[in-house]
């Protein structure tokens, strides 16, 4: 049975609590300490501008495309300085920038990178005036340089540079300033770089993950809230696990992580602040209340809430207030994801007998069934390109597939035993979604690319469900 619908059988009565912020309070973890924004900042030039043409494609889900090589040598530096990121200096933390971008662009499936263990590292004149020489003959088309350098404040100044190799000219450059706790942001925003730059399409690898880790014997499950990095790097538990947390979204601005708590095993939608690590209590209500999502613009947010034995789908402000309810049919009606113009609404329902998946207007008007494939349709995410809609499809087994917003197109992208949950990355062209392994009841997060054929298992320290895919960072 898919977790999702299993909530409605664990619910318990959503009872009103006096002291139920202050037991949350109790399960946060130390705060998150973000860095704050990363610094954008000038670089010194190659010799030729950045040229606006050289090799560039565009991926989408049904084309085929030539693996671009990409040598990525160790990032120079003007002189090896010692600094808090890496105990060997700012030498040694360039060649660990120059790794990071190499399994960024070998894990998307599109680039055939080679990374800094098996190349010569350029000199520091040389990374604004190539060797051409060094390069032509390795059978790659791109050329990334770089560097690192040390500031008398301990910030570090990474410089980020792409070359075609054929024309031998610089296809685009940028610079970044930031904390040396940080310093794998400046690999991630080179990363964004050079997919953005060869690709035409958004980038996505300085994002982060929130998810559920899951710890403890199958029928007494410890569900924590967790973060990490894209790349599943910079691992944090928010919450302790003295109350089970589930279904965690990011904001759109990034800045707040929504999911629900059961605090003395009762439901509450939580707001987590990443800033200051505290958090506020959006609502309580007496009624079973589940899956809660923002709104594109962040002034709302969308949830499931049973009431005289029909589950349906409310809008209550972040601000709190009270709640607006835009489904009235019998039965369950949850799974809430707003279209990224918030004009629309995509949901799960079992009106028709079985879960299948609806679309409406944001006010719960014009409510239309749109999966009508075989099979049921569950936990639909909407893209944010607003062209596909992610979902589980159930058909035996449990994958993850995508369709249209009116419901054709369907396109199966994986083959697993059970597979669920899907969440978009900011630039809504990989798919995570957690796996469940026959048997042992194990979970991990995976994610797939549009053409299905690029998957990949991403590492956590402990069993992992309901993964949240957040926006870029500022």
């Amino acid at each position: 049975m898919i977790k999702t619908t299993a909530w409605l059988a664990g619910l318990c009565a959503f009872a009103s609590f006096p002291a139920a912020a202050l037991a949350q309070s109790t399960d946060l973890g130390e705060p998150l300490a973000e860095g704050g924004e990363v610094e954008t900042t000038g670089i010194e030039a190659s010799g030729e501008e950045p040229d606006e043409g050289g090799l560039t494609f565009t991926v989408t889900d049904e084309s085929d495309w030539s693996d671009i090589g990409v040598a990525i040598p160790a990032f120079a530096t003007d002189r090896n300085r010692p600094t808090p990121a890496s105990a060997d200096g700012t030498e040694a933390l360039g060649r660990q920038i120059a790794r990071v971008i190499t399994a960024n662009l070998r894990n998307n499936g599109l680039f055939q990178p080679v990374g800094p263990d098996s190349l010569p590292g350029p000199s520091f004149p040389q990374i604004t005036d190539p060797a051409w020489g060094n390069w032509s003959g390795r059978g790659v088309e791109m050329l990334v340089h770089g560097y690192v350098r040390a500031r008398s404040d301990d910030r570090l100044v990474v410089g980020c540079y792409l070359y075609d190799v054929a024309l031998q000219d610089e296809l685009i450059r940028e610079g970044w300033v930031v904390r040396p706790a940080d310093w794998r942001r400046a690999a991630h925003k080179c990363s964004d770089l050079i997919y953005a730059r060869l690709t035409g399409e958004d980038p996505f690898f300085d994002s982060r993950i929130a998810y559920i880790a899951e710890t403890g014997p199958k029928d007494n499950r410890v569900k924590r809230l967790a973060v990490m990095d894209s790349d599943g790097a910079n691992h944090r538990f928010i919450t302790l696990g003295s109350a089970t947390a589930l279904t965690p979204r990011y904001s759109p601005d990034y800045s707040k992580i929504l999911y629900l708590s059961y605090v003395d095993g009762n439901p509450r939608i939580y707001i987590y602040d990443i800033g200051s690590g505290r958090q506020q209590l959006v609502s309580e209500n007496a009624s079973p209340t589940l899956a809660p999502r923002w709104s594109p613009d962040g002034r709302h947010i969308l949830y499931s809430m049973a009431v005289a034995g029909n589950t349906d789908i409310y809008r209550v402000p972040v601000t709190g207030g009270d709640p607006e309810r835009l489904t009235t049919a019998p039965g369950i009606d949850i799974a809430g994801s707003y279209s990224p113009d918030g004009r629309r609404i995509v949901f799960e329902s079992d009106r028709s007998g079985a879960q299948q998946c609806y679309v409406m207007d944001a006010d719960g008007t014009n409510q239309r069934r749109i999966s009508f494939f075989g099979g049921r349709c569950a936990t639909p995410e909407w893209s944010p390109r607003g062209d596909r809609i992610a979902f589980t499809r159930i058909a035996g087994d449990f994958n993850i597939a995508v369709m249209s917003p009116g419901g054709g197109d369907l396109k199966v992208l994986t083959d697993g035993w059970q597979d669920e949950a899907p969440t978009w990355a900011p630039n809504g062209r990989i798919i995570q979604f957690f796996r469940t392994a026959r048997n042992s009841g194990r979970s991990s997060l995976w994610q797939v690319d549009l053409t299905g054929r690029n998957e990949r298992r991403l590492p956590t320290p402990v069993d992992a469900s309901d993964p949240a895919w957040g926006p870029i960072r500022p």
